[in-house]
Parts: C-alpha cells; structure tokens; sequence
C-alpha cells in the first residue's frame, strides 16, 4: 500500500516541497491529487533527510497547499515497448497521441538506462547511406557513430532531419532497420511536418515519433531522449535491428536543463547553464553504439540550433566533445539557395575513413573525397582573392579551381528534398565535376582509379 503525504511546505514555479517523507528515491514518479480531485504527475529532483523536492509535470496551478494529496509511486518514468511501437506517434513521455491503440507491452523498461560499457562495444565500421551527397561522400555515417548536425535559427534542418529519417538506410545484405525520432519544444507546425512527411512517403512505417511540444512540460522534455533511446536499444538490442535515432532540438532541451537548474537554486556555470551539462549530454550520447557480439547498432544522428551561430556556445562545444565529428550548416550558403546547405569544409566525421572503401562504398572513395576536399578548400580561396582582388587578377588555374566550387555546391552539396542519391550517383557527380581539371592537377587520387573511373570524354590532358 502506498502511503499518501499532505505535507505539501512550499511551491515555487514547478516545484514542491514535501515534508516529513521517508523511503523516496532520487526519480521517483509522483502521483499528485489537488482538492478538485484532478490527478498530475510529477518526478522527485531532490532527497534530503525527510524532505523530497519534486517537479511537477503539469505546473502547479492550482495547488493548494494544505489540501493537496502526495504519492510516491516507488517507481521512475517506465515505458511499455513492443516491435509495435513502429509506425506509431506518442508524446514525450511516450504516451500515443495518434489515436491509435495503447501498446501492449513485450516488457516495461526505466527510461534511465546506462550508457554503453566501453569494454562491450564494438567498434563502428559499416556504412550508412542517407542519400546525401554532402554526407554520404565527404562525412561519411558509420553505424554505431554519433554525429551531430550544427545548424543556426532559421535554417533547414527540420528538413534535412525528414529527409535523412525517410532515405537513411543499410546497405548490402537486407537486414532490418528502423528511425526513432525524438523532436523537443518543437512548435505545432513542425510536429505536423514531421508526421505528414514520413507518412506521405512510406518512411513511418519502419518509425517511431516521439513528439515534445514547445508548450509541454520542461520536465518532459528532458525525458524525451531517453524515451527515445529506451526505445531504440529495445529495438536494437533485442529485436536485432539497425536503428538511426534523430534528436531535434537538443538545445530546447539544454535550455530546459537550465530551467529547471535555476529553480532548484543551483549554482549556474558557462552562461547560466548547470556545470553537469556534460555528464548530463554523455548520459544521452553514450548510449549510441553497437555491442559485441550483438546485431543491432544505435546511430545518433542529434540535432542542435547554435545560439547567435556560435560554435563555441556550451551546447554545440560539449556536445562535439563527446561526439565523433559534426556536419555544419551554413547560412552564406542558405542564402545562395544551396539546399542542404552543408558546410563541407568545416564538416567532420572522425570515422569515415572506417565506412568506406571496396566491399563498402567503392574502391575509389578515400582518394576522391581527399582531392574534393582539396580543390574545393582551393576554390573558396580563389573566391575570397577575387572578392580583394578582382577576377581579373586570378591565374587560369585559379580561375578554374573558382569555377569549380561554384560547380560543387550546386551540383554536389545542393540537391533535391526528396532525391535520393545512391552511393554511386555520389562518387559518379565527383569524378565528373573533377573532369573539369587537368590530369596534372589530381594529384591525391592514384592513377589506376583515373584511368578506370574520370569520365574520359571530358579528360584534359
């Protein structure tokens, strides 16, 4: 029998504190009963002594203190999973909300799972194909890795987020996969984009959405992720499946992080955010991964909004910390009209070189991307010199090299919201854009991969 506290002392924004408690644990889910018999929930925050500090998961509107009734449930935020869950939308808590039938559980999980054990990974080397050329070519996804989008207000990512959800896939021998999708403090609209796009196209049948709006709970927006990746190594450890979790917005979450930091009166750190902000993202984050001598793998592919595009904020700084690499994007160009506009330059991922090559991508891969890179790096260049200088000061060469930049966003980078570039149609776009240079100048790339692979109609010699 659980016993019930009316010893309700003080409300602060979404917080109580209770009197007079014994046996509570840190997480505890909380029943709440205010005098008009309505019931919320709420999690413990904080144990001292006999005192507990708990959030409310609804607010506290309402609450009247000496009237108000207090259950500890003896239990943390548990979420039924089932292979049925795919397909399906819930809220951030993991509740449906697509009007469909209430899962019936294979098992009840905490949402608090641990991170992997870095003895019992295995390490990421297979390929994953999102059907972008700009990731899939030059930062390219391994499974098992966690590589974060950078992106600013205003920029496409919710749409880049749709796209890679809908295109990622495994390739070579068939093997089952699936998205999970977690969006936090998203705004009505984007929630509905989401969900019409997936199910246009097909994509939500191998999905599950866990959908945090921006007017729902700070409290449940820091157990959206873990909801999601509960979810994901149910999916993935023991349905044997190859799972891609796509987190967006991680910085609406931080910031709820914040929120809820400053009423627990905690001493802010680096620009009013808690100092456990990194302990807290590696609890997320390091959940990603492949296990020995398990199928499934968790790829993470987390989404964050830098403030004012600032790469040295606290959220993208520590989040690149504990990821392998970043793609960035840039609003120089999302005002050229490049779309994804995926800054290549300053783009990373530490384990491409473990994802591609023969028996994975092609043979060719590494030296192709080395030499795009390059002349690319060489045509921003000649571009910055012909803004100080003029055009008519850049050498043949350079003025080639500044053509091809130009070529390579357009053609490369950019590419149409619903095109679904194969790895091949990548490689190949790259071998024709470099036809435009003499064979002197692709000097990274060896020569048996020239001869068997630059398109030989358009060679200069």
């Amino acid at each position: 029998m659980l016993k019930e506290y009316q010893t309700v002392v003080n409300v602060q924004g979404p917080l109580l504190l209770v009197e007079g408690v014994s046996g509570v644990k840190f997480q505890e889910l909380v029943e709440i009963e205010l005098p008009s018999g309505k019931k919320n929930k709420g999690q413990v925050l904080e144990v001292e002594n006999d005192k507990a500090l708990v959030q409310v998961f609804e607010g506290t509107t309402g609450i009247d203190i000496p009237e108000t009734k207090i259950k500890f449930l003896g239990k943390g935020i548990e979420i039924p999973l089932s292979k049925d869950m795919l397909g399906r939308v819930f809220d951030g808590l993991g509740r449906p909300i697509d009007k469909g039938a209430e899962i019936i559980a294979d098992k009840m999980a905490d949402i608090n799972g641990a991170p992997i054990n870095p003895y019992a990974r295995s390490y990421p080397n297979e390929f994953i194909q999102t059907g972008l050329s700009a990731i899939d070519g030059l930062n390219t996804l391994v499974r098992g890795q966690k590589l974060p989008i950078f992106s600013g207000s205003g920029l496409p990512h919710n749409r880049l987020a749709a796209q890679i959800a809908r295109q990622a896939t495994v390739l070579g021998k068939k093997e089952a996969f699936a998205v999970v999708f977690g969006a936090m403090g998203i705004t009505f609209e984007e929630a509905q984009f989401f969900v019409n796009d997936l199910k246009k196209t097909g994509a939500i049948e191998r999905a599950v959405l866990f959908l945090n709006l921006a007017n729902d709970p700070a409290i449940e927006r820091i157990a959206t992720p873990r909801v999601a990746l509960t979810t994901a190594e149910y999916l993935a450890f023991e349905k044997d499946m190859h799972v891609l979790v796509i987190l967006t917005d991680m910085t609406n979450y931080c910031e709820a992080l914040r929120e809820i930091s400053a009423a627990r009166k905690e001493i802010p750190g680096r620009r009013g955010y808690p100092g456990y902000l990194y302990t807290d993202l590696s609890t997320i984050y390091e959940r990603a991964g492949r296990i020995k001598d398990k199928k499934g793998s968790i790829t993470m592919i987390p989404i964050l909004t830098m403030p004012e595009d600032d790469k040295t904020h606290p959220i993208p700084d520590l989040t690149g910390y504990i990821t392998e690499g970043q793609i960035i994007l840039s609003r120089v160009l999302h005002h050229q009209k490049v779309s994804p506009p995926i800054d290549v330059l300053p783009s990373l991922s530490r384990l491409k070189d473990k994802g591609i090559g023969k028996g994975k991508t092609r043979e060719d891969h590494a030296d192709l991307f080395n030499q795009l890179f390059a002349a690319y790096a060489r045509g921003k260049e000649a571009q910055e010199l012909a803004v100080i200088l003029g055009e008519a000061a850049l050498t043949d060469l350079d003025k080639l090299y500044f053509k091809f930049a130009e070529d390579f966003e357009n053609r490369y980078v950019s590419q149409g919201e619903y095109e679904n570039r194969s790895i091949e149609e990548t490689l190949n776009i790259g071998w024709e854009l470099l036809s435009m240079f003499p064979r002197v100048e692709l000097k990274r790339i060896r020569d048996e991969y020239i001869e068997k692979y630059l398109p030989k109609k358009e060679e200069k010699k």
